[in-house]
């Protein structure tokens, strides 16, 4: 034996990628800036806004507004639980 440790996750990774889809979403801040990106559709916004996008478990954002909470009563209407994410 080496000594060495490997780790091997109980979860494949393609299964935790997957987890929570369609169950879970997070309400992450962000600057207007950052909008084309994320919503490529979304009208031009003015620069310096502090905006709330929701994003479903996997990450692909679902909603943009200007309210954490709109974002999480978005979420709760269309029977998605919000998880807290740092």
């Amino acid at each position: 034996m080496t000594g060495n440790i490997v780790f091997e996750p109980a979860v494949s990774l393609e299964t935790l990628a997957t987890l929570g889809e369609g169950h879970i979403a997070y309400v992450k801040q962000i600057r207007s800036e950052d909008v084309p990106g994320l919503f490529p559709q979304a009208p031009q916004i003015a620069p310096g806004l502090k905006l709330f996008a929701l994003h479903a478990a996997d990450g692909t954002p679902i909603m943009l507004t200007d309210s954490r909470e709109a974002a999480i009563a978005n979420a709760w209407s269309n029977e998605l639980e919000t998880v807290s994410v740092h």
